[in-house]
């Protein structure tokens, strides 16, 4: 008992120094906050910022696209009991892309149930539903869809066949030139689709869906809020600019909780990096690796997140940060 007590003590005490870590640099910014190409630009209708951006002039790799981290959860357990350990979003999908969301993360499990670990929510139809809803109601907005089968379940059964009858006229095909091209160009199509099976085959190049591979990431699973800054911008840093990336590469601004800590609910955990997006877009572009940032994803995403992805993406419209 003696040293399992001594053991949390320490731990305080590390989250406690890596806390500090991010005040202190983000006070080193001075008293304007942190600051970067567009990081004053607010969009006039998060709903519609890419219709707002111009079509004709924004090209896809000049997207810094606002994400969710495990995004069909708002639902997720039992209110009060089992949902404050694996909720991570508390705004429904639709909700989301009216803030700005154009990422979405979804794990389903084997009968086409959302999941998160062990425990699961609502229907995948109940996202699909929210995301056509989204679509008639706007006109140039691009989504990414990434549906993966979760971790310990099986994938469901004919499931890219199901993608493809529910957003099959909406479908952007998996295509490297679609990178290089502007919204417009990609219109009316407005769904890039990636589909991650366990085991079943995955999408081949050309078909509606696009596979895995074109949505990369470097997961670091940490409670520790500079720990999992720092290996952000360490992982960001090796990725090739985005102007030749033939892959979407994200980071996720979120802290997860650990078996090792009493704090294991998701929103006090993920709060100790929260607040420090802008930050991180900061310090890519001082320690010169801004032209990487292309996915960039959290819990609870607020519209403050969403207004700072759409900064630099405007930034880059205009000339003012490269790719």
């Amino acid at each position: 008992m003696g040293s399992q007590i001594s053991k949390q003590v320490e731990k305080r005490k590390v989250i406690k120094t890596e806390k500090k870590c991010l005040c202190d640099l983000q006070e080193s910014c001075g008293g304007g906050g942190p600051e970067f190409p567009g990081c004053e630009y607010r969009p006039k209708d998060r709903k519609n910022w890419m219709s707002e951006l111009n079509p004709e002039k924004l090209r896809v790799n000049q997207i810094v696209w606002p994400g969710t981290h495990d995004s069909a959860t708002n639902k997720i357990g039992i209110p009060c009991i089992s949902r404050p350990f694996a909720q991570c979003q508390n705004l429904s999908i639709y909700r989301q892309l009216v803030r700005g969301t154009r990422v979405l993360d979804v794990r389903v499990q084997e009968d086409r149930r959302v999941c998160h670990g062990i425990l699961k929510t609502y229907s995948i139809d109940v996202v699909i539903n929210d995301i056509k809803r989204f679509l008639s109601e706007t006109q140039s907005e691009i989504i990414i869809l990434e549906i993966r089968t979760e971790f310990g379940h099986e994938d469901p059964v004919d499931f890219d066949k199901y993608l493809e009858d529910q957003l099959g006229e909406f479908l952007i095909h998996q295509d490297d030139h679609a990178f290089g091209k502007t919204v417009a160009e990609l219109l009316p199509k407005r769904v890039i689709c990636v589909w991650k099976p366990r085991k079943s085959a995955h999408p081949k190049p050309g078909s509606p869906l696009w596979s895995g591979g074109y949505l990369k990431d470097n997961w670091v699973d940490t409670d520790l809020p500079s720990t999992k800054f720092e290996s952000n911008l360490k992982h960001l840093s090796e990725q090739p600019p985005v102007s030749s990336r033939k892959f979407f590469y994200r980071v996720e601004n979120t802290a997860t909780p650990q078996p090792d800590n009493p704090i294991v609910c998701v929103k006090p955990v993920t709060r100790r990096i929260h607040k420090y997006s802008r930050l991180f877009i900061t310090q890519c572009f001082s320690r010169g690796f801004g032209d990487r940032l292309q996915i960039y994803s959290t819990d609870f995403i607020d519209e403050d997140f969403v207004d700072a992805c759409v900064g630099v993406t405007h930034a880059r419209i205009e000339g003012k940060a490269q790719i």
